[in-house]
């Protein structure tokens, strides 16, 4: 990667800015090693996903539908047919992984469906910020556009067609919402020879005119049977015609047929299965490994060619066409992987779901083009006269190492080399806007300024206020017009002294920004950076003030749960900053280092909302326990005195007596009386029945029931009291 000056400006671009990167090139450029090196070594929390499973397992990751949990029905944008796809149930530990991941891989791009893409999209908005694109998360795309395409069938396109220009990703409407750039990786791996190289592009570029179909058919050789020793493998358009292929081969070998099953552990679904379930093979018959040699001899590769030299119920020996070496082939395992969060660390890690353990071989006169994706062979036959697909004939062609090495069995004609007009305009437009290190250092200060924003944006705080006010008001201000009037009095706070100076605060840090080239190291706007964290965050201490000491015990269900959602979500923002803005007030603002501690905090909001209180707790997962206990209805043994009343050991007593009578006949306590009489009872001290029946709520049946009770509690409240 070094040497690669496209590979290196994808590398920056992924971890120093939070820009989308669609990353392409031909065949055998290096993007599967690219992704494979960013797995092991970025800082960022990532989720590498794939449309289909074998490509999921190559990539090192999960299938998009299974992460997201995805039917495969259209995804039809503004309609309700999406309903069954996006009501979302994931478990915490999925919300978690959402909420706290920096990258989102996707590997294979060219067959995901725009409406896929979209789909994406809306679960990621669902759990991250609504109004962003995949709900902020920075999206890295791998894939080609002139190799396989996404698979749309007929009525599936009547469906999406009012909707989308093309099934190809591109047309995804939340991805046109982006600014995503385009990155082409430019030098070949595969092939080193110029002149085939030269034909491959024109063949990609749909630029094949005569010369380079005459070029190409010099390689075709009818009835060509290579020596057995030679190795070469057939390229077929359909699965049918390489069965055929390999079970004739199979049948025509002299001596014992010998099978063996995979063993498979746990979960591993069938569409996932990375070899043949029963494996049935013969001495001499031609194979292909499915993966690299895990030992340090380095035998075979994941796409070399070989053959069974010996074989008997208890195993195989087999030898590579490459150097002719014989050793005995040993069962290797496979995982299904799913992600999860590490318990300690809490870092994104995969955890073994099931594993499918088998030799690492399938019978290989005879393969796909499809499952030849991503392989390179030494000799091909090559069969493309029923292409069906976009770029379907580049794929095949492109396998080979070399045009020496590649034999058509039929003349390639124009007819199949199919090619989508659409993905030409596109490849046209990405290449007239090649991103530079212009724009890498553009981004990576419009990264760092987001991240600082972020930091001090207090837009949810503010948002999360103003429902809950706005509910006390509306519905709640008859019982609790103290509350009321305490969150009236803090709502020009938080406007003037925390929104409008962070506002004024952003014009600082931007002239700060913009005026130093070493930005990132200026130690003006570091300490600028801690002295605003340290005066946002004494400014939020009012407000917690006010959170700590708000109790509405309510006995109406719908209500009691729209209060407790709007006291939660300014628990939880107000959580978020007041540990954000803790953070910063001793440490450098580094945007690695502020994106391990937004995931961290995030992660502990979730983890408190989930855990209980107990001792072992963590002290600020303690702090932050009973916020869902502020509305609970007073049926509860435990009663707690709201702000509001004006008598508090007498609304204890009466609160433990209606609990005590709704126990006794097993009943909510609203039933035996609602709240709003009870309050009003506590704060009017009645002392006749006609007193008592005048209450708001509790009237003459209630006088019936409970009257001599009640009197009786508040008549012996009053004598302690003055006693």
């Amino acid at each position: 990667m070094e040497n690669n000056p496209e590979l290196q400006l994808a590398w920056q671009f992924i971890e120093n800015t939070g820009t989308h990167l669609f990353l392409t090139g031909k065949a055998g450029t290096g993007k599967t090693t690219f992704l494979r090196r960013l797995k092991e070594q970025s800082p960022k929390r990532m989720v590498i996903l794939a449309p289909t499973g074998i490509a999921a397992i190559n990539a090192g990751g999960v299938t998009i539908h299974s992460f997201f949990q995805l039917s495969f029905a259209p995804f039809v944008p503004e309609t309700t047919f999406n309903s069954s796809q996006t009501h979302y149930r994931f478990s915490k530990e999925k919300r978690n992984i959402i909420r706290s991941m920096d990258l989102l891989v996707i590997d294979e791009i060219s067959m995901v469906r725009a409406d896929l893409l979209d789909a994406i999209d809306s679960a990621l908005r669902r759990y991250r910020d609504r109004e962003k694109p995949f709900g902020g998360v920075q999206l890295l795309m791998i894939g080609d556009l002139q190799q396989l395409a996404p698979v749309v069938k007929e009525n599936e396109w009547e469906m999406l067609k009012n909707y989308y220009e093309t099934p190809y990703f591109f047309a995804s409407r939340a991805l046109r919402e982006t600014v995503y750039m385009t990155i082409e990786l430019k030098t070949v791996y595969r092939q080193s020879d110029t002149f085939f190289l030269s034909l491959l592009n024109k063949i990609r570029e749909n630029q094949a005119d005569d010369e380079v179909l005459n070029e190409l058919n010099r390689r075709y050789q009818p009835g060509f049977r290579p020596r057995k020793e030679e190795g070469y493998i057939r390229l077929t358009t359909h699965n049918y015609q390489a069965q055929k292929v390999n079970d004739n081969e199979l049948a025509s070998l002299p001596g014992q047929t010998y099978s063996f099953r995979a063993e498979i552990d746990g979960t591993f679904p069938e569409y996932l299965y990375p070899a043949d379930e029963v494996l049935t093979i013969k001495a001499g018959a031609q194979i292909m490994f499915l993966k690299n040699d895990p030992s340090s001899e380095k035998r075979y590769y994941n796409g070399m060619i070989g053959e069974v030299a010996a074989v008997n119920d208890a195993g195989m020996i087999v030898r590579g066409k490459d150097n002719g070496d014989e050793f005995q082939l040993l069962p290797e395992e496979w995982g299904n992987y799913k992600y999860v969060l590490n318990e300690e660390t809490k870092e994104i890690t995969e955890e073994i779901e099931g594993t499918f353990r088998q030799y690492p071989i399938r019978l290989a006169w005879a393969i796909t083009i499809h499952k030849s994706q991503g392989l390179t062979f030494e000799r091909a036959i090559i069969d493309a006269r029923n292409s069906f697909a976009h770029g379907q004939t580049y794929v095949a062609l492109s396998r080979c190492k070399t045009l020496e090495g590649m034999v058509l069995e039929s003349p390639l004609r124009r007819e199949a080399i199919i090619s989508d007009s659409t993905v030409d305009d596109f490849t046209k437009e990405v290449e007239r806007n090649k991103p530079g290190n212009r724009q890498l250092h553009d981004m990576q200060k419009a990264y760092f300024f987001d991240l600082l924003s972020d930091l001090f944006n207090f837009y949810s705080l503010d948002q999360a206020y103003k429902r809950l006010l706005r509910l006390i008001d509306e519905d709640l201000y008859k019982l609790y017009p103290k509350q009321l009037a305490e969150y009236k009095e803090l709502a020009p706070h938080i406007k003037e002294k925390i929104v409008e100076v962070s506002q004024r605060f952003r014009n600082q840090y931007t002239r700060l920004i913009n005026g130093s080239d070493d930005y990132a190291a200026d130690q003006g706007l570091q300490e600028r950076v801690r002295s605003g964290a340290g005066y946002f965050r004494k400014e939020l201490e009012p407000v917690r003030a006010l959170f700590e000491k708000t109790n509405m015990p309510l006995d109406n269900k719908e209500l009691r749960k729209q209060l407790n959602e709007r006291l939660q979500a300014l628990d939880d923002a107000l959580w978020i900053k007041e540990s954000l803005l803790e953070a910063m007030m001793g440490q450098p603002f580094t945007v690695t280092g502020y994106l391990k501690l937004k995931a961290k905090v995030t992660l502990s909001l979730e983890d408190d909302s989930s855990s209980g209180s107990s001792p072992k707790a963590p002290k600020e997962k303690r702090e932050r326990k009973g916020r869902k206990e502020r509305t609970r209805s007073s049926s509860k043994a435990k009663v707690e005195v709201p702000t509001d009343i004006l008598y508090p050991e007498l609304y204890r007593t009466l609160s433990e007596w209606r609990a005590a009578k709704a126990r006794e006949v097993s009943l909510p306590a609203y039933i035996i009386m609602q709240q709003k009489a009870l309050m009003g009872i506590v704060n009017l001290l009645p002392d006749t029945p006609e007193a008592l029946e005048a209450i708001p709520y509790f009237g003459a049946k209630g006088v019936q029931k409970y009257g001599l009770e009640i009197l009786g509690i508040i008549r012996e409240y009053l004598k302690n009291a003055k006693s």
